[in-house]
C-alpha cells in the first residue's frame, strides 16, 4: 500500500502502516548517528533532557556529505540501523515512533517498537544522492563538534521510505524470505 504521511507521527498513524507499505514522508524529521546516539544516552543517564522532543517523532540514521552550492544538503543515504540498536529501546520508551535505516534491527528493538507502537523504516541505500531531492532544509541543532554526525532538523517533502517492522511486528526482511522460498 502506498501512504503519505506527515511529521511529527501521530500514534493512530503509525499503528495503521504495515511492513511492506510504500510511505513518503513530508514534515520534520531528525538525523542522528552513533555518536549521537551516545551522547543522548550520556544525558538520559544523567537525568538530563534530550536536545529535541523525541515525542511522535522520526529520527533517521543519517551523516549527510557537504551540500553543493544551492541545495540545503549533500548526499543523504541511510547508515546502518543496527549500530543504534542499543540505544533505540530507551527513545522509542520515551515516545519516539519512526525511525529510518537500512538493514536488520535486534529483537529488543522489535519489542520496543511493539510496545510502544512505532515503525522501523528503510531507506534505499546507495541513493543518497536521490533522497537529498526530498529534504528542503537542513539545521544542525545539537552536538556539532561531530561534523556529519551532530543532530540536524531536517524539512521532508515526500521522503521515501518503506515500513520494515510495523507497530505489531510484522517484519518485511522476515515476511519477504517466506514469501520468496514459497514461490520457489
Amino acid at each position: 500500500m502506498e501512504r503519505h504521511i506527515q511529521a511529527p507521527v501521530s500514534r493512530e498513524t503509525a499503528r495503521e502502516l504495515r511492513a511492506g507499505d510504500y510511505v513518503y514522508i513530508t514534515g520534520t524529521i531528525y538525523t542522528a548517528r552513533d555518536a549521537a546516539h551516545k551522547r543522548m544516552q550520556e544525558a538520559l543517564d544523567r537525568g538530563e533532557p534530550l536536545p529535541f522532543d523525541v515525542d511522535g517523532n522520526i529520527i533517521y540514521y543519517m551523516g549527510p556529505s557537504p551540500a553543493r552550492e544551492g541545495r540545503p544538503i549533500g548526499s543523504a543515504g541511510p547508515t546502518t540501523a543496527s549500530r543504534m540498536d542499543k540505544y533505540a529501546p530507551a527513545l522509542l520508551d520515551r515516545g519516539l515512533l519512526g525511525m529510518i535505516g537500512k538493514g536488520k534491527r535486534a529483537e529488543a528493538v522489535r519489542e520496543a517498537i511493539v510496545r510502544n507502537g512505532a515503525v522501523y523504516f528503510a531507506a534505499v541505500g546507495g541513493a543518497g544522492a536521490l533522497l537529498s531531492r526530498s529534504i528542503t532544509s537542513a539545521e544542525v541543532i545539537a552536538y556539532e563538534d561531530l561534523g556529519t554526525e551532530a543532530i540536524r532538523r531536517l524539512e521532508v517533502k515526500d521522503f521515501p521510505v518503506i515500513v520494515v517492522i510495523d507497530a505489531v511486528g510484522n517484519n518485511l526482511y522476515e515476511t519477504a524470505i517466506e514469501a520468496y522460498r514459497s514461490e520457489r
